[in-house]
C-alpha cells in the first residue's frame, strides 16, 4: 500500500497511532498492507466499505465480556474511530459516489449498532446463566408455610353478642372512651356523692378537667337518646371501659356491651323476653334463665339475669357456689330522671336497659377461668381458637 499523500515511505511512522484519518486508512491498522482499501485524499470508496464492516464486525464478536464490547464500540462507533472519520470524508468524495458511499456507510453504522446490542444481550444472557448455574435453588425444597392468626376469644365473644341482638332489631353505636363526668355520672342518675365517683373507683384525665376514662359505655345511651329523642331507640354499644379493679375476675381494662329500648308502652316482659332471646343465642336453646330484683342508679326497677351454670348442667359446683346458676348481667327499666336527660318524657315513653361484660361471656363460652388469661397474648390460649 502507499503511504498518505504528500508524504515519503520513510515519513509513514509520523502518522498518528489511528487506523483512519480524515477517511484515509493508515499503515497502523491490523489489516495491514494487505488491506483491499484504496487510499485517497479524505475519502472511501464504496467498495473499502466491506472491508471496515469485517473487521469492525470481528471486533465486535470477539468481545468476551461488557468491558471489551464497550471498547469495540469506542474504537469502532466512537467519534475518533474510522466510521465517523469516513462519514465526515463523504464531502471530499467525487459527486456521483457521494450518495452511494453515505448510504453504504449509514447502512454499516446501522449495523455495526445492532451487532453490539445483539453481542450484549448473548453477552449478559451468558452472565445470567453463569450466575444462576453458580447460585443453584432447590425449588422444589418445601417452603415454610406463614401460621395464620385467628380471631380473639374476646372479638369471637363480642361478634356473638352483636350478631344475637342485631337479630333483634337493635342497631350499634359507638362513643368516646374519654369522657365528660356529666354524661358519664350525672346524666346517669349518679350523683357526685356516689361512691362510683371516688378515686379508687375511677381514671381521671389529669389534663382534661371533668373527664374520666368512662367507667361503663351507658354514656353512649345518652349521646344515642339526646340525638334521636322523642323518636323510639333501640341501640346496642360495645367498647374499652375503665375501673380500678385488678385480680382474678376484674381487669382495669375490659370491654362491655350494653342494650337499650326506648318508646311507647315498653314494659318489664319486653325486656324478660328479650332477655330471654338473647341468652338463648349465646348460651344455646336450652339454657334456663331468672331474674332477681337488684339496684342500679340507672335503672328502676332493676334486676340481675342469671343463667344455668354451663359447667354443672345446674346441679351446683364450684363455679356456681353449689346455685346452680350464674351470673352475667344487669338489667332493669331506664330512670325516669336518665329518660329526662336523653330528652324523653317519662309519662309518655319507657325503656329497658342491659349491660353485660364481654370478658365474663367469653370466660363462660369457652371455659376460661382467670380473665387475665385474655390479656396475656399467651399463644397456648390463643391457638385454640
Amino acid at each position: 500500500m502507499n503511504g498518505a499523500p504528500g508524504c515519503s515511505p520513510g515519513e509513514r511512522g509520523a502518522l498518528p497511532k489511528r487506523r483512519w484519518y480524515r477517511g484515509v486508512f493508515a499503515t497502523s491498522s491490523p489489516m495491514g498492507a494487505g488491506s483491499s482499501f484504496l487510499l485517497r485524499k479524505g475519502w472511501v470508496a464504496v467498495k473499502d466499505v466491506e472491508a471496515l464492516r469485517s473487521e469492525a464486525l470481528a471486533g465486535i464478536a470477539a468481545a468476551l465480556d461488557e468491558a471489551t464490547l464497550e471498547r469495540a464500540r469506542v474504537e469502532w462507533l466512537g467519534r475518533k474511530g474510522p466510521l465517523m472519520d469516513a462519514l465526515r470524508g463523504i464531502k471530499d468524495a467525487p459527486a456521483a459516489e457521494r450518495r452511494d458511499l453515505g448510504l453504504a456507510l449509514n447502512r454499516l453504522r446501522d449495523e455495526l449498532e445492532a451487532a453490539m446490542a445483539a453481542r450484549q444481550a448473548e453477552l449478559r444472557e451468558t452472565a445470567l446463566a453463569v450466575r444462576m448455574q453458580a447460585e443453584t435453588l432447590d425449588v422444589t425444597l418445601p417452603g415454610r408455610p406463614r401460621a395464620l392468626g385467628g380471631p380473639h376469644p374476646l372479638q369471637l365473644a363480642e361478634d356473638a353478642l352483636v350478631r344475637a341482638l342485631r337479630q333483634l332489631g337493635f342497631r350499634l353505636a359507638e362513643g368516646p372512651e374519654v369522657e365528660s363526668e356529666e354524661l358519664n355520672f350525672e346524666a346517669l342518675n349518679i350523683p357526685k356523692d356516689h361512691p362510683a365517683r371516688e378515686m379508687h373507683d375511677t381514671f381521671f384525665v389529669a389534663d382534661l378537667p371533668g373527664y374520666v376514662l368512662r367507667t361503663h359505655t351507658s354514656p353512649v345511651q345518652i349521646r344515642s337518646m339526646r340525638a334521636h329523642a322523642p323518636a323510639p331507640v333501640r341501640i346496642i354499644t360495645v367498647g374499652r371501659v375503665y375501673r380500678r379493679d385488678d385480680d382474678v375476675t376484674h381487669s382495669p381494662v375490659f370491654h362491655q356491651m350494653e342494650g337499650l329500648a326506648i318508646g311507647e308502652g315498653i314494659g318489664m316482659q319486653h325486656l324478660k323476653a328479650t332477655l330471654y332471646e338473647f341468652c338463648r343465642a349465646i348460651f344455646g336453646r336450652d339454657v334456663r334463665i331468672r331474674l332477681r330484683p337488684s339496684y342500679f342508679p340507672f335503672t328502676e326497677p332493676s334486676a340481675e339475669v342469671d343463667i344455668g351454670c354451663v359447667f354443672c348442667g345446674g346441679n351446683g359446683c364450684r363455679i356456681c357456689k353449689g346455685t346452680g346458676f350464674i351470673e352475667i348481667l344487669g338489667s332493669g327499666m331506664v330512670h325516669p330522671h336518665v329518660l329526662r336527660e336523653g330528652g324523653y318524657d317519662p309519662q309518655i315513653q319507657t325503656g329497658f336497659a342491659f349491660g353485660v361484660g364481654v370478658e365474663r361471656i367469653a370466660m363462660l363460652r369457652y371455659g376460661i377461668d382467670d380473665v387475665r388469661l385474655l390479656f396475656q397474648n399467651d399463644l397456648r390460649l390463643l391457638r385454640q381458637f
